[in-house]
């Protein structure tokens, strides 16, 4: 018999394998945490310190980057949909397996501009050349790619910005994908670019296969598109994928919302009580990026106030009882923070109480003194 599962069931067992309906307790594992979520979006490192902290009781930002820079237990580097995520050090042959085995997106340059495949195997070979064993900067790093490749490397060639950057970066996030390229300390102001340590990556296949369940185990029940979405592949790839893996017994089909939808085989005990409770989530926080079917996330009101053409990520996020109910924003000043949320409706004395403390919470994370502003909020009648 086809298990049937609801939205709030979905959603309160995402936030418990999440660290969001319950936070680790102090003095947990930052790898262990940034694990559960499949990578921390570091596109802004700030935002990728608070979501990590937002998981446990007493993380903040300096054990963040205690784990990057001094343990090396993470690494920033590009991850899925080649944006700049944290990822643990231990999982990195299951990353690069798995990132390099997903079809590669159509080129969106000109025809002039583009690299064929055998230069873009030179520049990815030269990147990991001139990364080993050292720190460098882009334009360091630049001089070394042209120098081991040909000047064909260094054209000017893509937009960016009010300029142009030479060819061989529109491979740059592919070779973050490949573990030939990662994140290094900063220099002062400016940012680095090392090789992180050497793996024997995973079979292909094993890696493919390892990441759907990890995947469905966090988020799940989904979708071949839902999993396609979140890795940015293509989605008819995606489906053969999970035809495989159902063929191999390794998933099993459910019913979320009426719809079919997957998870690890075995993996269908879900909590019977929905999740209630306050969340403040930042920008591109993993949950609001994988958690589907989107407008279940963003019931009314919060697809249009807190989506961006249907992006999730571009606004931090009030979460009430699983769902989004809000946006904010802080803005730092020396040790002081302030935290300014726009509730879409009304906040029972309960959750206000609730959500002073997540305020609280996000200035301990960023090691910060909170205050708290609301926007267009109300206090409902009941605690």
């Amino acid at each position: 018999m086809t298990v049937t599962i609801s939205w709030h069931e979905a959603s309160a067992r995402r936030l418990e394998r999440q660290f969001l309906a319950n936070p680790a307790p102090e003095g947990a594992a930052v790898p262990d945490l940034v694990s559960a979520m499949l990578g921390a979006h570091a596109q802004v490192l700030s935002a990728a310190e608070l979501s990590i902290g937002v998981r446990s009781a007493g993380l903040t930002r300096a054990d963040v980057r205690t784990a990057l820079w001094d343990d090396r237990s993470l690494v920033k580097t590009h991850g899925p949909r080649g944006t700049v995520h944290l990822l643990p050090a231990r999982e990195l042959p299951l990353w690069t397996a798995a990132l390099t085995a997903v079809p590669s997106a159509p080129s969106p340059f000109p025809a002039d501009a583009r690299l064929t495949e055998e230069q873009t195997r030179q520049i990815l070979a030269a990147i990991g050349d001139a990364l080993d064993g050292v720190c460098l900067t882009i334009d360091e790093l630049s001089e070394e790619v042209v120098a081991r490749t040909g000047p064909w490397a260094g054209d000017l060639v893509m937009p960016a910005f009010q300029g142009m950057w030479p060819r061989w970066r529109q491979v740059m996030h592919r070779a973050g994908q490949a573990g030939a390229l990662c994140f290094g300390p900063p220099r002062g102001r400016k940012v680095t670019y090392t090789r992180p340590p050497h793996t024997d990556p995973l079979p292909a296949q094993d890696a493919l296969r390892t990441l759907v369940l990890h995947y469905l185990r966090a988020y799940g029940p989904a979708t071949p598109a839902h999993f396609a979405k979140w890795l940015a592949a293509p989605a008819r790839w995606a489906a053969g994928l999970f035809e495989r893996l159902a063929t191999d017994a390794a998933i099993e089909e459910v019913v979320l919302q009426g719809s079919p939808a997957w998870v690890a085989a075995g993996d269908t005990s879900f909590p019977a009580p929905e999740w209630k409770g306050v969340r403040l989530l930042p920008y591109f926080d993993a949950y609001v990026i994988a958690a589907q079917p989107r407008e279940s996330l963003f019931p009314g009101e919060a697809y249009r106030r807190a989506l961006a053409g249907g992006q999730a990520g571009n606004y931090p996020v009030l979460l009430v009882d699983g769902v989004v109910a809000g946006v904010w924003h802080q803005r730092r000043q020396g040790r002081r923070t302030t935290v300014t949320v726009e509730a879409l409706g009304a906040l029972t004395a309960r959750q206000r109480r609730e959500l002073d403390e997540q305020v609280g919470r996000v200035g301990e994370a960023l090691e910060a003194a909170p205050e708290l502003v609301l926007g267009e909020v109300t206090v409902g009648p009941h605690a």
